[in-house]
């Protein structure tokens, strides 16, 4: 039985001995969502369908497609045989943003020239990160051991990430959840332009590790710090030395690493 982010299914527990025993468990939902802005196929997630609106809102932000949520006129949902439609639109006035977007990101690369345009759309300069946060590491501690207490999802299924909003004290004040880590921080990003809140001194959490595509999309967001329980990737690294992005990464709890 499907229901919100999860999903009832049986599985055998086999145990070291061989002896099995038949049990029922809930599993995380992973389905395409297709994404559609101003009538134009944009890009499919494999996502969990849950809280689509804060998604909507996140990706289009950290795409660069609006420069402020106000810039969405509408979005829509549409149940589909094999997953969800998610339709954004925007201002006429950011259409020719969207179609150049669209137009890059289908181009053929096979040719140099098209190859080349595309790493540079891959990469492109980041602003620089205005915001500053004043969390001491024994907030950043305690937030990720409170995290595990705001990942409903996680508990059931132990398959989904989370995307925390942090005080400026650790107390976790905003939490979404999906099977990607990326669709996480936007759905995280978006609830949070919605709702009107920001940052404050305080910082996002991610379940995960620290990749480039979160950097950006925390930059993008102007987040003051981004802390992350797994590792940093290298580019991750230098895409937030590009922005005077601060990082936190293995958190644990005694230790973390700074950068």
């Amino acid at each position: 039985m499907d229901q919100g982010g999860s999903a009832t299914r049986q599985f055998d527990r086999v145990a070291a001995s061989g002896d099995a025993e038949r049990q029922e468990r809930a599993v995380a939902i992973e389905a395409p969502v297709a994404i559609e802005v101003n009538g134009l196929g944009y890009a499919v997630l494999m996502a969990t369908p849950t809280d689509l609106a804060d998604l909507a809102y996140g990706f289009v932000l950290s795409e660069r497609l609006v420069d402020d949520a106000s810039e969405v006129v509408e979005v829509s949902t549409h149940p589909a045989a094999s997953g969800t439609l998610l339709r954004i639109t925007l201002r006429a006035e950011r259409h020719d943003r969207v179609a150049e977007r669209v137009r890059h990101r289908i181009s053929e690369s096979s040719c140099g020239l098209c190859g080349i345009e595309n790493l540079e759309q891959a990469l492109r300069p980041l602003p620089a990160v205005s915001e500053r946060s004043g969390a001491s590491p024994a907030a950043i501690v305690a937030a990720a051991a409170a995290l595990r207490d705001y990942q409903p999802l996680a508990r059931a299924t132990g398959a989904t990430h989370a995307a925390a909003l942090c005080a400026i004290d650790g107390s976790v004040r905003l939490v979404r959840e999906d099977v990607g880590r990326h669709n996480a921080f936007d759905k995280l990003i978006g609830a949070m332009r919605c709702a009107g809140q920001d940052w404050e001194g305080g910082f996002a959490l991610l379940s995960s590790r620290c990749s480039y595509e979160l950097v950006e999309k925390a930059v993008l967001a102007n987040c003051p710090l981004l802390a992350t329980l797994s590792a940093a990737t290298s580019l991750a690294l230098d895409r937030a030395a590009s922005a005077g992005l601060p990082l936190r990464t293995l958190v644990r709890g005694d230790a973390m690493l700074a950068i």
